[in-house]
């Protein structure tokens, strides 16, 4: 098993899987979430293709499932795709507009992603109540203090700012054009 073969092979990634926080699931996330309500603080869906055995993961149903299982301040993060080459792009819409459907606050964030086919990659952040730039704390976060080799406050902030192309799909989804 996946978890089993972290902790043997890399046991600095997987010293979190023993948090007593910490439950893994081993089930069809669709289903399972139709069983739930506000009990998670976040729902990291990462799925990256929308067909196949996780097509159920990128429906209309599996959005409003993980909206009625966050608990009223919980975050849902989820791969979004990319845009970049026409035949990504309708699932790109796609998505967008299921999540905007269940969430009243959804939006996309980038990343620059080697292995995939374009570089180019979408994220998903959905809340009930956060906004991932303006309720951000940009102080708070660095009194932390924490060391990060990628992250820093103005690149969370800046992977929010998109290109004009991608911008305009997402608009049009939430029938902003």
């Amino acid at each position: 098993m996946l978890v089993e073969v972290c902790r043997e092979y890399f046991p600095d990634f997987a010293a979190g899987l023993d948090d007593p926080r910490v439950t893994i699931y081993y089930q069809n996330g669709l289903r399972f979430l139709r069983n739930c309500e506000d009990d998670y603080d976040i729902i990291i869906n990462d799925a990256t293709d929308p067909f196949g055995h996780t097509e159920g993961l990128f429906t209309k149903e599996f959005y409003g499932n993980s909206y009625r299982a966050l608990k009223e301040d919980g975050i849902m993060i989820y791969q979004h795709g990319s845009p970049f080459f026409d035949e990504d792009e309708s699932a790109c819409r796609s998505m967008h507009r299921k999540v905007n459907q269940a969430f009243p606050i959804s939006r996309v964030y980038q990343a620059h992603i080697p292995t995939s086919p374009a570089g180019y990659w979408l994220f998903g952040f959905a809340s009930k109540k956060y906004h991932p730039v303006k309720d951000f704390d940009k102080e708070g976060w660095k009194k932390r203090q924490l060391f990060t080799e990628y992250y820093t406050a103005n690149l969370h902030v800046g992977a929010f700012m998109l290109p004009k192309y991608v911008e305009d799909i997402l608009e049009e989804e939430e029938g902003k054009k």
